[in-house]
């Protein structure tokens, strides 16, 4: 009841309450706006972009994912190398010459094989750090999705682990052994993919595009193919590269005697498998791999990481851990071994670390 001299006005009272009812009104909607929004940027559109596989909160990547994709880009790489040389379309040219002198080779399987290889991993994984031996053109910039499929191998042998982005390194080679592809010696031919956590080298894939073997492992994972345990002491058999053979002989001879075996080879990542029990016919074997100058560490990494995986070691010629991080380049030469005594390997040639910053 209205307090008495007062009047109230039915328009009155229908304005205030239609004035009521559009604040209301204004206030709700805006909120219903905000939720739909916040709903639309959760989840995406069905077809539209998602959050890259891979990429868990707080920016960390899985490393069993980031393992699947890096074997599929080495072997999508070495499609591209197969491509190319059985098409004889190498357009071969010098890119430069090494510490050493000699030309390095640079061929249109190189560089598609880097594009195929690089803007896949960079497609999975956008956050973490790739570094490639051949310089990414972004004019010539390539959209190379991954279906987030899993093989099954990788699926029963390794579980999921989560490291943070800026810790891991990716370390690509899109075409080991260029001047051996130039000369039609396919067997040393391999794509590799290394990732590195803190500079430590952790996944290893080593992909040979003319056989279709691939060579992959994880430390602390899994991995599959496994070390070579045989080992003749009285006729070791050690394997350089094929411009080194020289250099290393005569040392090597007087260290492990005159019956020691030189395996001069191409491309460091078909030394590492020499070391290996790798089902090839055409795939050497060995006990021991060095290398006794200036090396890059696309070169190297994914081998000291598959090594590693199987109990195996590859340092500097004077024992020191490679650490993947920095520089792209190794100064001290390398020793690789597996089921050695890799300490006792190292006393044993004292006089190559000299030669290998010649």
């Amino acid at each position: 009841m209205a307090p008495m001299g007062i009047r109230l006005s039915p328009l009155g009272m229908a304005v205030f309450c239609l004035l009521g009812l559009g604040v209301l009104y204004h206030l709700y909607s805006g909120f219903l706006a905000g939720r739909f929004a916040f709903f639309m940027l959760s989840e995406p559109a069905a077809g539209g972009p998602e959050t890259p596989h891979g990429s868990a909160p707080g920016g960390a990547v899985d490393l069993r994912e980031l393992l699947a994709v890096s074997v599929l880009a080495a072997v999508r790489g070495g499609e591209e190398v197969k491509r190319v040389r059985e098409g004889n379309v190498l357009n071969a040219k010098a890119k430069g010459k090494t510490r050493e002198g000699a030309e390095e080779q640079l061929t249109t399987g190189d560089l598609l094989s880097n594009r195929r290889m690089f803007y896949l991993l960079k497609g999975a994984f956008p956050a973490i750090q790739i570094n490639s031996e051949e310089r990414v053109d972004t004019a010539d910039q390539e959209t190379v999705s991954w279906d987030h499929s899993i093989p099954e191998d990788i699926k029963q042998k390794i579980q999921p682990k989560e490291v943070p982005a800026e810790s891991v390194t990716v370390w690509i080679d899109p075409l080991d052994a260029t001047q051996e592809y130039t000369e039609d010696l396919r067997q040393y031919v391999t794509t590799m993919v290394c990732v590195a956590v803190n500079g430590k080298p952790i996944i290893g894939v080593i992909h040979k595009p003319f056989s279709s073997y691939t060579a992959w492992a994880m430390v602390d994972g899994g991995s599959n193919v496994k070390a070579r345990s045989s080992y003749n002491e009285k006729t070791p058999r050690i394997i350089v590269s094929r411009s080194h053979a020289g250099k290393v002989e005569q040392v090597a001879r007087q260290t492990f005697g005159n019956k020691t075996v030189i395996i001069p080879a191409g491309g460091a990542g078909y030394k590492v498998l020499a070391l290996l029990d790798v089902p090839e016919e055409n795939q050497e074997k060995a006990d021991v791999y060095i290398h006794v100058t200036y090396i890059k560490k696309w070169d190297i990494c994914a081998g000291n990481a598959v090594l590693r995986a199987l109990g195996g070691h590859m340092t500097t010629l004077t024992g020191e851990e490679i650490s993947y991080t920095g520089s792209d380049g190794n100064e001290g030469g390398l020793i690789a071994s597996i089921n050695l005594n890799h300490k006792a390997l190292i006393e044993k040639l004292p006089d190559l670390e000299k030669t290998s910053h010649k």
